[in-house]
């Protein structure tokens, strides 16, 4: 079964619990609308940081999935 945008909503997920997720988040979305509107009306010379901040939801997302899922991160083996 395929995850949709709901099954995201940070409300769903138990990592949204976490405040420093959910400040990061919440800064990410209202840096991510800015970006979107300097694009739209070309102001945005770059964007890198529009693709660096789409990056960081999806990973603050995944974050909050695993939680979800039960799923930790594995320790790195030591060389």
């Amino acid at each position: 079964m395929a995850i949709g945008s709901q099954d995201l909503a940070p409300g769903q997920l138990r990592g949204f619990d976490d405040d420093r997720l959910s400040e990061e988040l919440r800064k990410a979305k209202e840096e991510l609308f800015n970006l979107r509107f300097q694009s739209a009306t070309g102001q945005l010379e770059s964007h890198g940081r529009l693709r660096a901040v789409r990056r960081d939801i999806a990973r603050i997302y995944t974050i909050m999935r695993e939680r979800e899922l039960g799923i930790t991160e594995a320790p790195e083996d030591e060389a």
